[in-house]
């Protein structure tokens, strides 16, 4: 648990190697990855939560039912738990000389929402082996007879198979509800025009979505790459921030690192020495302290000027940046790298979860939110090699390509004033007008979101000012693309823009001055709601798929009406979370977008 501005962040906590950097290919051969605590073995059928099916878990609140040889019957405390072992304590009074390593347990325990990986929530009953006994501790480490994700298989596929048939269902009332709006065009063409539009573009999201595939991972294909980390005052997340850019399982040497500490007024600078210190320390065999290089501004100016730093100083094929409260999976820059085999790729966006879906219902709603915002939206997207937002948790760019437009981005203004927000949507705008721009499904990260509501808040007004901003500068050359892919793109624009004035028409003019119940218009909503929460179980197998209904909801009745305040206020350029945005003396009110970093989950709205 970790505490954030008075509320405890739920998140997962893996228990700490004896190696910092312990997914970094050994250049020596002292040692290798492969099959590392079964973090590297190949399965097709394995699920994306358990590709490091070794990493283990802090878990102390689980309990686990053990049942031996002898008539041995135990209720344990669990130490750590992975997908494929689990660490346990023997109670005090127990003669751990009963058991011996080799010994066959019976093991029954149930995880609840948040113990482990989202997706692992079930009750289990597994044959385990004793790998490990530690009888001064008082301590057994237990390996499963089949990973946890195999044990679940036979329930997953039943939601598998129920899930996909509601939303099957769902789409066809969808449908069917559309044939209202082509009887009835003529009685009220706006109403009716703006219903067969919102259907169109939603349902065309999802089905392009589907027919994505991330671009396969060449082991022969590393180009180098430099990962730059701008930082304002996130002393609680750096270091965790630096250690995931570093550990990963990529070829050291084309793999460096910049981070620019961006005038924080907290203890960030002293955390970065430190972490950057004990990691040139232990890497030294892999040349890091040649690798790492760390910028400190006097006061702050911004995360695109921090972002520039790292731009002029890269020496790499490739420029890939990083929030620093986002955490890399260990093959994240292995697979983000892939898409840019083709030579007119110039920009990647990876898929950002949430770390801290846990903590209360708002992060919940975040987690689903953002999952599909990726999954589906960026997918369909990037089936038109046109993502419009390569995201600030974790994006990559050709550097020649960013070198080519930084001036004018550094240097952006709107209505006459700098902007200062919406960053990585603005630098996208600059390279996918000439270049491709891709999102790559299994390149993985999580970040930091909101866990309080005023917070969460202003961030997306800020999203939105920024959308629209930029929307309305993409709107002058998307034309010029694929014309299925310009057509989207200003029906994405068209609909949410109107969106406000749709809702007051069916939830007020209808029911006051014609007296009638907006039951076909509130029935469309529920199974909007429900493709997105179905779309989420179908593809995540996770119990929070009914939190996509929930946030439909939270939409509908609350970040929908900032539409219009965006409309009228989109120039704005300061944060909203700061008087005037660039007091050095200020701290950032929430992680969710601390400081001077804003991590856009895909567009500034959600239909």
């Amino acid at each position: 648990m970790s505490k954030q501005k008075g509320i405890r962040d739920s998140m997962l906590h893996t228990v700490e190697d004896r190696r910092q950097l312990s997914f970094v290919p050994d250049p020596t051969l002292q040692r290798t990855n492969n099959d590392r605590r079964n973090n590297m073995q190949d399965d097709a059928h394995r699920p994306e939560y358990a590709r490091f099916a070794g990493m283990r878990y802090e878990e102390t609140n689980l309990f686990v039912m053990v049942k031996g040889k002898n008539g041995i019957r135990l209720r344990c405390r669990c130490a750590n738990i992975s997908q494929t072992g689990v660490k346990l304590y023997l109670p005090e009074y127990f003669d751990s000389a009963l058991i011996e390593e080799g010994d066959t347990l019976r093991l029954r325990f149930e995880l609840e929402p948040g113990m482990l990986q989202e997706g692992t929530e079930k009750k289990y009953r597994l044959k385990s082996k004793v790998v490990r006994i530690h009888h001064e501790d008082h301590w057994i480490a237990l390996q499963f007879a089949e990973p946890l994700y195999k044990a679940r298989r036979g329930t997953s596929n039943m939601y598998f198979t129920l899930a996909a048939g509601f939303l099957f269902l769902i789409t066809l009332a969808i449908l069917l509800m559309r044939v209202e709006s082509v009887t009835n065009f003529g009685a009220n063409a706006v109403l009716y025009g703006y219903s067969l539009l919102t259907c169109a573009f939603l349902l065309s999201r999802y089905f392009f979505g589907m027919l994505y595939r991330p671009v396969a991972v060449d082991p022969d294909y590393a180009p180098s790459v430099t990962i730059v980390i701008p930082c304002f005052n996130e002393e609680t997340w750096i270091r965790r921030t630096i250690v995931s850019c570093i550990n990963q399982d990529y070829p050291p040497e084309k793999l460096e690192l910049i981070i620019v500490d961006d005038g924080s007024s907290d203890r960030s600078p002293e955390v970065i020495k430190e972490t950057v210190a004990s990691l040139c320390e232990e890497g030294k065999r892999f040349g890091l302290d040649r690798r790492i290089r760390v910028f400190f501004q006097q006061y702050n100016q911004g995360k695109r000027e921090a972002m520039g730093i790292g731009i002029r100083n890269a020496n790499t094929e490739l420029i890939t940046f990083v929030d620093s409260d986002s955490f890399l999976e260990p093959d994240a820059i292995r697979n983000l790298v892939q898409p840019f085999k083709d030579p007119k790729m110039g920009g990647v966006s990876g898929r950002t979860d949430v770390a801290n879906t846990y903590t209360n219902h708002l992060t919940k709603m975040q987690s689903v939110r953002y999952y599909i915002s990726f999954r589906m939206m960026k997918a369909a997207e990037a089936y038109f090699d046109s993502v419009m937002c390569l995201s600030g948790p974790l994006s990559c760019y050709r550097l020649s390509a960013v070198r080519e437009v930084a001036d004018k981005w550094l240097h952006q203004k709107f209505m006459g004033q700098k902007a200062t927000f919406g960053d990585d949507r603005s630098l996208t705008n600059f390279i996918v007008r000439h270049h491709r721009t891709y999102y790559q499904d299994t390149a993985i990260c999580s970040t930091i979101v909101p866990n309080r509501h005023k917070v969460f808040l202003k961030q997306q007004m800020r999203w939105k000012r920024s959308w629209l901003r930029e929307s309305v500068m993409a709107g002058k050359f998307m034309w010029r693309k694929e014309p299925l892919m310009a057509l989207f793109f200003y029906l994405g624009l068209i609909v949410p823009m109107i969106a406000p004035l749709i809702v007051l028409y069916n939830l007020a003019y209808i029911p006051i001055v014609r007296h009638t119940f907006p039951a076909a218009f509130l029935l469309g909503i529920l199974l909007m709601a429900l493709l997105m929460s179905f779309a989420q179980l179908i593809l995540k197998r996770s119990s929070l798929w009914f939190y996509g209904i929930l946030f439909c909801l939270y939409y509908e009745g609350i970040l929908l009406w900032q539409m219009p305040w965006a409309w009228f206020t989109f120039w704005v350029s300061h944060w909203g979370t700061r008087s005037g945005g660039k007091k050095k003396e200020d701290v950032a009110a929430n992680a969710g977008g601390a400081g001077t970093e804003e991590k856009e989950s895909g567009n500034g709205h959600t239909s």
